[in-house]
């Protein structure tokens, strides 16, 4: 009797540490799946991408502002409590995105607003769904940076892949003191730098994916604290770009401001023609032009 429930016990401990070593296994397997694909292979995709080239695709960046707008949602968001006048740039837009990001998490929202504005974003998480996606995220972050006279525009980052659907969309803010545009995102909650501490954009974090540069994150709050996904989820997503030629307040809104304004402008690599795009795309290759430094010409504050 004692030799048969010996014999048992082995077999229960066998089966055991088989299903333990299965489970190892498949965890492994689990992680090197989730990592390489948007890690390594996304990092290769970049690599092997065609270069970027000059073009004489005409568009014409725009960056409108409306005084009276400005001043409403100063004051309805009391905008002074938030930021101070006298920080520079990149501290003040800190200050907004660090603000939406603690106010208003990130969900798919079930129902789309009807008012994709500021003041009508931030009701709609009041009154039908506390968060939303990345797209309203950098629309409501836009109009506040706007607000405050900051030049910026949301871009949406997308994949080589046709068949994922997924993409993000952040706000590049113009840095007037350091003369670069800054990748910010209040929907995931950070922002990219160098080894020098100086903020990134999305041109840089690019490049430095393509070259096995650092590019260190940074928290927008305190409880972030591991990047590891969110490294990966940039590698897939910096494969091409999608901006509107004409920005301001309440742009996809049904602004009638924006009827003849209606054009998307879409960097990409040569030889890649991207896929969805609306009739009123313009394809460039030219990188310089697409993130081009905002003058007194194409900025109307």
């Amino acid at each position: 009797m004692k030799k048969i429930f010996k014999v048992f016990s082995f077999s229960i401990l066998g089966l055991l540490l088989l299903t333990v070593l299965a489970l190892l296994l498949a965890c492994y397997v689990f992680n090197r799946q989730l990592n390489e694909p948007l890690g390594k292979d996304k990092i290769e995709l970049l690599k092997n991408a065609g270069k970027y080239a000059p073009d004489r695709v005409s568009y014409n960046f725009v960056y409108q502002q409306d005084t009276a707008k400005a001043q409403q949602i100063r004051e309805y968001f009391r905008l002074d409590t938030i930021v101070k006048p006298t920080e520079v740039t990149w501290n003040r837009a800190i200050a907004l995105a660090r603000f939406v990001a603690k106010n208003i998490p990130h969900a798919n929202q079930n129902n789309y607003p009807k008012k994709c504005n500021a003041i009508g974003l931030w009701e709609y998480t009041r009154t039908t769904e506390p968060a939303f996606n990345c797209r309203l995220h950098s629309i409501l972050l836009h109009e506040l940076l706007l607000s405050e006279g900051i030049v910026n525009r949301f871009v949406t980052c997308l994949p080589a892949d046709s068949l994922d659907s997924d993409c993000h969309v952040v706000n590049q803010v113009w840095l007037p003191e350091i003369q670069k545009w800054a990748m910010l995102d209040s929907d995931m909650r950070a922002w990219a730098e160098d080894e020098n501490g100086t903020p990134l954009s999305l041109a840089e974090m690019r490049e430095r994916y393509i070259n096995g540069q650092e590019i260190i994150y940074r928290p927008l709050l305190d409880s972030e604290n591991n990047f590891n996904y969110y490294k990966m989820y940039w590698a897939k997503n910096l494969y091409w770009f999608i901006s509107w030629e004409v920005t301001g307040y309440s742009r996809e809104d049904n602004n009638p401001a924006f009827s003849n304004h209606d054009r998307e402008i879409i960097l990409v690599p040569k030889g890649f023609s991207g896929f969805d795009l609306s009739d009123k795309s313009v394809l460039t290759t030219d990188e310089s032009r697409f993130w081009a430094v905002p003058d007194s010409l194409t900025v109307s504050l």
